[in-house]
């Protein structure tokens, strides 16, 4: 592996710890040591988010005049006086202002990471450097995560400003081994405004709505599962974390097995087989409610794994098909339009967890459906002979 694959997966390892680390916290930290009302803090946390959706298409023109790498160096600083600011916020503006860089440095690190995967990955496919990445920073996360149970079980103020403090330090960590250990590169020549438009391309919008429909069923396992296992099937509370332990364990370990599983698979076939383990997941979730209490943690982990390797085989695939549809010269502008197929379903998916109030089973109909609405689209763009079909 050279240096700079090496230098990369440290970085981004750091970066997915503090983030591990600091966001399951986030609420705890604005009601306890900031001392805003919960739904206040809700709501300053939410605008920090809106706000990230005005940045793609920003970090898109900036990746392709400056280069990626570069743009993730600023994107990690941004986050890290987002955090900075979580430090010394006293009241709900300093709250909004450390939301709003927070979410704005969040969507332009994601609006130029895989830019950057891509240039240290080098010629031909990427689909392994996007699994390899995928499982290094799901496994980093996931240590954050457990460091995050730690300050919650030691409690307080001080314990919770150590969180946030680390938070910043791994964001400036990022930015450092980048600037130091990965080469400056550039791709493309072409003059920004002969480089094209990703509006006038029909088939990247189209990956883009079909990457939506099946992104929508990794934002619900995080924000509605807890809700569906606590609030409807009245389990045992240790059951979300432990699903939760389970998923990243999986995921941090099976990204290049995937590949291999789906080798002799084009990207969209790859891609409808993740949509229809999220379509037989929805299945088991929903069969558990009729299941015997005693049998039902058994059950949502064994629907786990099905969730893991379409998660693992989607996150892969689908970077690599983006990437690989993207002209080079407009390759930014393009990857970072891309990431709305992940930040829009991020902004729905609380909507959908909201539909258990309705039904038990609506939010599961909806989260299955558009995952087989986008099998169906893949499977028919792959017998046409698609532009996704590179």
């Amino acid at each position: 592996m050279s240096r700079d694959r090496t230098a990369l997966l440290i970085a981004l390892g750091v970066d997915n710890f503090g983030s591990g680390l600091f966001l399951p916290l986030t609420l705890v930290y604005v009601t306890e040591v900031v001392g805003l009302p919960l739904g206040v803090a809700g709501a300053a946390v939410a605008i920090g988010t809106v706000a990230g959706l005005l940045v793609p298409p920003v970090a898109g023109r900036s990746v392709d005049r400056f280069g990626a790498r570069q743009v993730v160096v600023i994107a990690q600083v941004v986050q890290a006086l987002g955090a900075g600011t979580y430090l010394l916020a006293d009241g709900p503006l300093a709250v909004v202002l450390a939301a709003v860089l927070l979410g704005a440095g969040q969507q332009l690190f994601y609006s130029s990471v895989f830019a950057l995967i891509g240039d240290v990955a080098g010629d031909g496919p990427k689909d392994r450097a996007f699994a390899v990445v995928g499982m290094v920073r799901s496994a980093a996360f996931g240590l954050g995560g457990l460091a995050a149970a730690g300050v919650l079980a030691v409690a307080g103020s001080t314990a919770y400003r150590v969180a946030v403090a680390a938070d910043a330090l791994s964001f400036l960590g990022c930015a450092v081994v980048l600037l130091v250990l990965v080469d400056r590169r550039r791709v493309g020549s072409v003059p920004l405004r002969q480089a094209g438009s990703v509006l006038r391309d029909r088939a990247f919008l189209g990956l883009i709505g079909m990457t939506a429909l099946l992104a929508l069923s990794l934002d619900f396992f995080l924000a509605g599962l807890p809700v569906y296992l606590l609030d409807r099937l009245h389990t045992q509370p240790w059951l979300p974390g432990v699903l939760l332990a389970w998923h990243t364990a999986i995921t941090s370990v099976s990204g290049t097995l995937a590949l291999r599983v789906t080798r002799r698979m084009t990207r969209p076939a790859a891609l409808a087989v993740a949509a229809g383990l999220v379509v037989v997941w929805c299945g088991a979730c929903l069969a558990a409610a009729a299941l015997p209490p005693a049998a039902r943690p058994a059950t949502m982990l064994a629907a786990g794994l099905l969730m893991a390797f379409s998660a693992v085989l989607f996150g892969a695939r689908s970077n690599a098909l983006a990437e690989a549809m993207a002209p080079a010269a407009a390759r930014g502008r393009y990857l970072a339009a891309f990431q709305y197929s992940f930040t829009v379903p991020g902004v729905l998916a609380p909507a959908v967890v909201g539909l258990f109030a309705v039904s038990v089973w609506l939010p599961w109909a909806v989260v299955g459906g558009c995952a087989a609405v986008a099998g169906g689209l893949l499977r028919m763009a792959g017998r046409r002979g698609s532009k996704l079909l590179v």
